[in-house]
Order: structure tokens, then C-alpha cells, then sequence
């Protein structure tokens, strides 16, 4: 019994020193992860905090993310976003909204890589959170938006979170009258997601 209970306060302790560098975490995204429809409580950046927290992680999760933000507009406000003191790593997760707009892919990549730059230029790490578009736009906008992530995670060596609504996305349970927006379920699922990829880029 109490060899067991040490083995956890090693473990914990292990935990600790490993999230000594990363302590700030920045979502900076669209109405997906900036709570659209819920309750303050029940955002993103507040429900992951608490979920990494309960699971040992000393982290501090921004909300850095605005409903109705494109890659344009959040391109705009990165250099103002990211000059809070101490952000250590950025969620970047736009995008959507130039899908639904039918902005061009070309566009799209283009903002998010000055982004991924700018974060480099700050020396913050990033984790890529993919976006994939239906066929509304036809097979060839799908494609070509669809190829913007892998794309740049590739080409700047960013871990990859192939698609941020894995999981909750078409599922009507996990979603808003709306059909497109996380409700608290859905949420509960997303900072999970979150929450997998951002402790593998800890413990790498």
C-alpha cells in the first residue's frame, strides 16, 4: 500500500517537471473553440484548464479565440494576442470559417503560415488543429483546403490535430441547434482531443 502510494507521488512529481516548460497555452481560433452558445463555464479554454489540471498538469489555457474570426482577421490580431507575457505554446485552429465563406485555399494557406511564422518569430511552440471541408464547394476546393494542414505541419514540423471536431462533427448529440457548434458534450469531447495532443507534445 505504501509503495503504491509512492510510485503516484513519483509519478505526479515526474508530471510537474515536465510541464515546467510549458505552463501558458493560448487557443487561438473561431467560434469552435471560443465557446460559441455556452455559458462561460462551460468554454473551452475554462473545460480544458480544469481537465488538464485534474489530470496532474499545472497549465494555464488562454482564451484567445473569436467567434466569426477567418484566417484574414486572425492573422490581424496574432501580433497583439501572442504579446501577452509567457505564452509558451499556441492551439492554432482557424480556418473554418474561410471554408464556409469559399475563400480561397491559396488565401487560407498563406494567413495561417505568416501565423505559424509569427508565433516562430516569439519563439512559442504551435499544434496545428486541422479543419476539414464537406463538398459544398466541390471535390477540388475540398481537396486543396483539406491539404492546408498536413501541408504546413509538414512543412514547419508541427504536430497535427488532423481534424479538431473528430468525433463530435454530423453528431447531433454533441452539437448546437445549429448543427455546426460543440455543445457541452461536444466540448467535453474537444478539450479531450486537446488534451491528448497537447501532453504528447510535453512528453516528447
Amino acid at each position: 500500500m505504501i509503495k503504491r502510494f509512492i510510485i503516484k507521488i513519483i509519478a505526479f512529481c515526474l508530471v510537474s517537471i515536465n510541464t515546467n516548460a510549458i505552463e501558458n497555452v493560448i487557443l487561438f481560433g473561431d467560434s469552435l473553440m471560443a465557446g460559441y452558445g455556452l455559458p462561460q463555464e462551460k468554454h473551452l479554454a475554462i473545460v480544458l484548464q480544469k481537465n488538464l489540471n485534474d489530470s496532474g498538469y499545472d497549465l494555464e489555457i488562454i482564451d484567445g479565440s473569436v467567434s466569426g474570426s477567418t484566417s484574414a482577421s486572425g492573422l490581424n490580431r496574432v501580433e497583439w494576442s501572442l504579446s501577452q507575457p509567457e505564452i509558451d505554446l499556441m492551439i492554432l485552429g482557424l480556418g473554418a470559417n474561410d471554408m464556409l465563406r469559399g475563400i480561397s485555399p491559396i488565401e487560407t494557406k498563406k494567413n495561417l503560415e505568416k501565423i505559424i511564422q509569427t508565433a516562430k518569430l516569439k519563439n512559442i511552440e504551435i499544434i496545428l488543429a486541422g479543419m476539414i471541408a464537406p463538398s459544398t464547394h466541390g471535390l477540388s476546393y475540398k481537396k486543396k483546403f483539406d491539404n492546408i494542414y498536413p501541408n504546413l505541419a509538414k512543412r514547419y514540423n508541427l504536430d497535427l490535430i488532423p481534424f479538431l471536431l473528430e468525433g463530435v462533427a454530423l453528431e447531433p448529440e454533441f452539437n448546437q441547434d445549429d448543427g455546426m457548434h460543440p455543445n457541452e458534450k461536444g466540448t467535453l469531447i474537444v478539450s479531450e482531443t486537446l488534451k491528448k495532443y497537447i501532453v504528447g507534445f510535453i512528453k516528447k
